[in-house]
């Protein structure tokens, strides 16, 4: 049964969907359309920051560091991952934002994958 299998490249695909790979926001239909978790491929270069506070979270997020240096700002807490591999956990209801302090590649996992919320 190939149809319901997909084969891609995180790094040609995430830029499509604002580096998110898996999700509620991909055709139903396609295996990569989740209502259950969200799975994001983030390359962030050095500077890069969220536009805003996430305020009022819904999901639990797991972040991952592939490489560089990253940090994510949580209420009265900053979390600097700098070793491959390092992450951050964050549950529901939990404001946050981020900032890559280096160019930055970072692996989000959230559920459950919760329909209208963006940032522009």
């Amino acid at each position: 049964m190939t149809e319901n299998v997909y084969v891609g490249n995180a790094g040609v695909d995430a830029p499509g969907d604002r580096g998110w790979l898996l999700g509620h926001f991909k055709p139903v239909g396609d295996v990569r359309h989740s209502e259950d978790v969200e799975i994001k491929w983030g390359v962030h270069p050095r500077g890069d920051e969220r536009a805003e506070w996430v305020r009022g979270e819904k999901r639990t997020a797991l972040l991952v560091l592939i490489s560089g240096r990253f940090r994510v700002e949580l209420p009265g807490r900053s979390v600097v991952l700098s070793e491959r591999g390092d992450y951050v956990v964050w549950g529901q209801g939990v404001d946050h934002s981020w900032y890559a302090e280096e160019e930055s590649v970072v692996l989000t996992v959230r559920w459950p994958s919760v329909p209208g919320y963006a940032v522009v």
